[in-house]
């Protein structure tokens, strides 16, 4: 058995990573992860739950996949939990393929940074289990440094979709000032051409009084 650890801070406020954990999948840091489905979503007392199929793709060398055999697609599971009072996300993911010999069994949590609560800190654990198979602990080896790989890829996606975040603001700013300017355009055009037609109904008004004091006299 393996443990792995890590931690990070994103210098951005808890709202904003939470969001961003949510829309990770997909991204072009870690292509490996192709889809997501939910099982099943609920509310309990204020606390969002999720249960998450996650679809990928395992690279393993040859001689592993003697050991172990093949799969086009890997799945696992993923159950979080957010509650937005206390400021904490958690996800636990566990692997459904190749279980026979692989157990990986991993924690995330995303919390206010306590040093500065601005931030957000990332703490990721990972437990893996490799038996039943030769080279067990290479095996285990293998995988852990592959979740270490990818744990900065994760993080890197993290900033990925916050940037997306500012884009999208940004456009629909620049949506909304086109669409104030449009109107403005629009009401100015539609006061000007009331202007007009109220002026050329006052001129047509003081003719036609022009004309029947002409006739008077």
């Amino acid at each position: 058995m393996k443990i792995w650890t890590s931690e990070h801070t994103f210098n951005h406020p808890w709202e904003t990573v939470a969001q961003a954990a949510w829309r990770k999948y997909p991204n072009p840091m870690n292509p490996a992860v192709i889809g997501t489905d939910v099982v099943e979503r609920k509310v309990v007392d204020g606390v969002l739950h999720t249960h998450r199929l996650v679809s990928s793709k395992w690279f393993f060398p040859r001689w592993a996949q003697a050991l172990i055999g093949t799969a086009k697609i890997c799945y696992a599971s993923e159950k979080s939990e957010v509650n937005p009072i206390e400021r904490q996300m958690t996800l636990k993911t566990t692997n459904l393929t190749f279980c026979r010999y692989i157990a990986v069994d991993e924690t995330v949590t995303y919390t206010p940074d306590p040093k500065d609560t601005s931030k957000t800190l990332l703490k990721q654990e990972a437990v893996v289990t490799v038996q039943g198979v030769p080279l067990s602990s290479y095996m285990e080896d293998l995988l852990t440094n592959k979740i270490s790989l990818n744990a900065g890829k994760g993080r890197q996606a993290i900033e990925w979709v916050i940037g997306k975040f500012d884009t999208e603001i940004k456009e629909l700013a620049t949506s909304a000032c086109k669409s104030t300017d449009e109107l403005l355009s629009q009401t100015k055009k539609s006061f000007d051409d009331i202007t007009s037609k109220a002026k050329r109904s006052l001129d047509d008004i003081e003719k036609f009084t022009n004309a029947n004091a002409n006739q008077r006299s």
